[in-house]
């Protein structure tokens, strides 16, 4: 096994994986592992190649700053190589990005600017023109990866020919995605001089417009869409869909629901534009007549996406499963109790164990239960009274700090008068005799709402 002398040297010459527990029907499904270049994604190899070509060209000069706007990964991918060339890196990222994304570009030492996901090209604030306003202003190096020649050159040049000397030539056809257009453009470019018979078919998002442009031969309706990295509301300027004769326009939830299906039945954890790219190559397996070899793209880790769509909360808080429903409060309840899924505190717990979970999870406050007894809350407030000016007292019992009045409703009071209570107290205890069914806080109200209007606007 060779031995790398730096992390660039990585990038690239990924495995490629034979799908053996999803139902292909008489074909064969292959999965470029593109989630292990170093940084976790496909978009490695275009930060590596696009920083290297602007170098040679002179365009990018010793410590210089490069910007960049992008949904994450072409970030963590020029993160990656400007870290190792002494390049300071500012990226742009529209605000429905992970934040386990975000976290990574800080912790790489990628200057991070969020700005509006629900505007179109051409708005002011949407991340493109956010991205080249700051490097004009500043006089910085802009990528811009959609209208960049050396993005598709990185896939003709090493994607492509992977693909060919993998599948041994033989491969029927390629489902793709488009972000910035330069995975299918550079095949595209690789395919027609090496292997014109490829089929190119496209896995987009329910929501970009880019489906009908391929099936319709004009631009669909732009919508929204919560799948990262693919999807546009406009074509990119490198986007060649030349190949392409075939479109599969994925919903957010069937995109989902296929990720998790590969991780429980192939053992990969892989992001949401996968669920896409897979979900659509099932549905052209499906379609065919006569056996294919089919390749797509693990295009990143799961690991990137853990408090979205590998959050069962989430999930459900997006609409895309549900629980069983009892048509009265206890369907509004964020994590039932009954299901192991609230996070509590015992009243002989030190507050240091209170305010731990209350870190963790991200709440302000916990029940206190005693056996199956609700005894009482902790929250933020309480803690700060008892603790402050004596910090020795975060070791004291949860029992001298909790407080034992809380707004406590039946399953049954109509959400009207729910909703006028929380307007004074931010959260009630859902009990029916005696029974602890869960917390509803403000937020679950909200989620529940949008739920409802989400369900009204799909009839």
């Amino acid at each position: 096994m060779k031995v790398f002398g730096n992390v660039l040297d990585m990038v690239g010459r990924t495995p490629m994986l034979k799908l053996q527990k999803l139902d292909t029907g008489s074909c064969e499904l292959f999965l470029k592992l593109e989630l292990m270049n170093p940084a976790g994604s496909i978009k490695d190899r275009i930060g590596v190649t696009m920083i290297e070509e602007a170098e040679r060209r002179g365009d990018l000069k010793p410590g210089g700053t490069i910007v960049e706007a992008t949904a994450g990964n072409t970030g963590l991918g020029l993160a990656l190589a400007a870290a190792q060339k002494g390049y300071r890196v500012v990226l742009v990222l529209p605000d429905k990005m992970s934040q386990e994304k975000i976290f990574n570009l800080r912790a790489m030492g990628a200057e991070v600017v969020l700005t509006r996901s629900d505007v179109e090209k051409g708005h002011p604030e949407y991340y493109q023109d956010v991205g080249a306003r700051i490097a004009r202003e500043n006089g910085w190096y802009y990528i811009n990866q959609f209208a960049n020649p050396d993005n598709p050159k990185a896939h003709a040049m090493t994607t492509g020919p992977e693909i060919l000397e993998q599948m041994e030539g033989r491969v029927d056809a390629v489902i793709v995605g488009i972000g910035s257009s330069g995975t299918i453009a550079g095949l595209t470019q690789c395919f027609r001089e090496r292997a014109p018979a490829v089929e190119m078919v496209l896995a987009d998002p329910e929501g970009s417009v880019l489906a009908d442009q391929v099936n319709k031969g004009r631009l669909g309706k732009p919508g929204s869409w919560l799948v990262e990295g693919i999807g546009e509301d406009f074509i990119p300027t490198i986007c060649d869909l030349s190949m392409c004769r075939k479109a599969y326009s994925i919903p957010d939830g069937e995109s989902f629901a296929t990720a998790r299906e590969i991780l429980r039945k192939e053992g990969l954890l892989v992001g949401s534009s996968t669920g896409t790219l897979v979900a659509a190559a099932l549905r052209y397996c499906g379609e065919q007549k006569q056996p294919k070899r089919v390749v797509t793209f693990a295009c990143d880790t799961g690991n990137k996406y853990l408090s979205k769509l590998f959050n069962d909360f989430w999930m459900e808080d997006q609409g895309f499963t549900q629980r069983p429903q009892h048509g009265n409060l206890r369907d509004l309840v964020g994590r039932p109790h009954g299901e192991r899924a609230t996070i509590t505190v015992g009243p002989g717990d030190v507050l240091t164990t209170a305010h731990n979970r209350l870190r963790n999870a991200g709440f302000s406050q916990l029940p206190v239960m005693e056996g199956d007894r609700l005894v009482g809350f902790i929250d933020e407030d309480d803690i700060m009274r008892h603790a402050f000016g004596d910090p020795e007292r975060f070791n004291d019992p949860v029992r001298e700090a909790m407080h034992t009045n809380f707004l406590v409703v039946e399953p049954t009071l109509a959400l009207r008068n729910l909703v006028a209570m929380l307007d004074v107290q931010p959260y009630a205890a859902v009990m029916d005799q005696g029974q602890f069914h869960g917390l509803i806080t403000r937020a679950d109200v909200l989620n529940y709402l949008r739920r409802q209007m989400t369900a009204t606007a799909a009839h």
